[in-house]
């Protein structure tokens, strides 16, 4: 892919940049509209994909938030249309990455030096990059080195970026202000963060301090003396990353081992930690030698107590089977608001109800068979009718909780994961009741 020389910095290019894009979504929809009009024939799924290729493409070359935003909402088919999965899953590593030049301007103001003094070699291009950074291999006597470069002036430009991207994502996802205004404050708490390695650095180090015993689960070594709050240099890991283990693997027993070290990682850290790695996109993971590595920390997650007891406790027996604790809960959590209508209120809880069902399934079972394709056409399938159920649009306000869009993305993720490697896996349902015993550093 070509590189690109720079990234638009002022917000005023990255606002026509945005603008720009929202005008051919428009364009777009009146093509759409008219040619329905004329022919009779529904064409949402050419409107999908031309805007789908059209949103990428801008969001790609500004980075940032807008490119974070576009990888998150690949991630969980059950909002978006799978032309946007398709075009938006492209942000894992099909963003042009930024060139030499440009990565060694970032060497000199953070580390006062070009990486060709600090290394014996160093990759001029990318061999890795999304939306935040771009990733170098380095060498120095011999060790080989993971180096992330992040991208010029993504930090500076978080929330003007998302404000822009608001009515335009409210245009294609049919939201309103209400219900993504709190999707786009949590974003950008933690795109924030991302945006700060030294942070990162400090997460990884503790994340895999406490995450050590799990059985074929490894991490690289972090180095504080070369990193900064832009640059964040690491032990490189061999191996396959995730998505091409899957492509080449005929072993389905050794699928399912690392299938099983995946859910025993986020079981643990959502479970016992209740701070958690929220960003399972196969390029944070690497295959090598049997084991998994864990190879990105720079999206994490901290789980209140009461949000966490609450949240799992939909799924507890005693409450999801009995409709008035079931909807008494729904109330505390906020999916529930004190001015909907009776009929709201059943449409919502039967909504909110099949929901739960499909989600904790895997819980509700010793093992659980995610090569079943059966699981993710029903997934599909309450995906696609909620979003196109007229009445649930006109209920469209904000409802729960923030925290929980993190560890419903992280679910998702993990699922998507299990069902790629067709894993069976023990999942027993976890008992979230005790208080979390660990924090994070600020």
């Amino acid at each position: 892919m070509k590189e690109q020389t720079s990234i638009p910095k002022h917000k005023f290019g990255r606002a026509a940049s945005l603008t720009a894009a929202g005008a051919r979504v428009g364009v777009n929809y009146l093509k759409f509209a008219g040619k329905k009009a004329i022919t009779g024939k529904e064409t949402k799924a050419e409107f999908h994909e031309a805007t789908a290729a059209e949103a990428f493409g801008t969001f790609s070359k500004l980075k940032g938030g807008p490119l974070k935003l576009a990888q998150m909402l690949s991630m969980d088919r059950n909002l978006l249309p799978e032309p946007y999965v398709r075009e938006f899953s492209k942000a894992q590593y099909s963003a042009p990455p930024l060139s030499y030049p440009l990565v060694v301007k970032t060497f000199q103001s953070e580390l006062g030096s070009p990486p060709s003094d600090l290394f014996d070699s160093f990759t001029k291009k990318a061999v890795a990059g999304a939306s935040i950074g771009q990733v170098h291999k380095a060498e120095s006597n011999g060790h080989d080195y993971a180096i992330k470069v992040q991208y010029p002036g993504v930090a500076d430009s978080i929330h003007s970026d998302l404000a822009i991207v608001k009515p335009l994502a409210m245009r294609l996802f049919k939201l309103d202000a209400a219900s993504i205004n709190p999707y786009l404050k949590e974003v950008e708490e933690r795109l924030t963060e991302e945006t700060n390695y030294l942070l990162e650095l400090r997460r990884s180090q503790e994340l895999a301090e406490q995450s050590k015993h799990l059985d074929r689960i490894r991490f690289p070594g972090f180095h504080p003396e070369l990193s900064t709050r832009r640059i964040l240099t690491m032990d490189w890991v061999h191996g396959e990353v995730l998505d091409q283990f899957f492509e080449r693997n005929t072993d389905q027993a050794l699928a399912n081992q690392i299938g099983q070290s995946l859910w025993d990682f986020y079981h643990h850290q959502v479970h016992n930690l209740r701070v958690f790695h929220a960003d399972p996109h196969p390029g944070n993971f690497k295959v090598h030698d049997n084991e998994l590595w864990i190879l990105d920390f720079g999206c994490v997650k901290e789980l209140p107590d009461t949000f966490y007891r609450q949240y799992f406790s939909l799924m507890e027996p005693e409450i999801f089977n009995t409709p008035q604790k079931f909807q008494e809960l729904l109330y505390k959590i906020g999916l529930l608001l004190p001015d909907d209508s009776p009929t709201a209120v059943r449409k919502l809880t039967d909504i909110f109800h099949e929901s739960v069902d499909l989600l904790s399934r895997p819980f509700q079972q010793e093992t659980f068979d995610f090569g079943d394709e059966s699981y993710f056409r029903e997934l599909a399938d309450f995906g696609d009718r909620t979003r196109d159920d007229a009445e649930l649009q006109a209920l469209n306000s904000a409802r729960g909780n923030a925290d929980a869009l993190y560890l419903n993305r992280t679910y998702f993720g993990l699922y998507n994961l299990a069902g790629a490697l067709k894993a069976e896996l023990k999942t027993t349902r976890p008992e979230p009741l005790k208080p979390s015993q660990h924090r994070l550093p600020a």
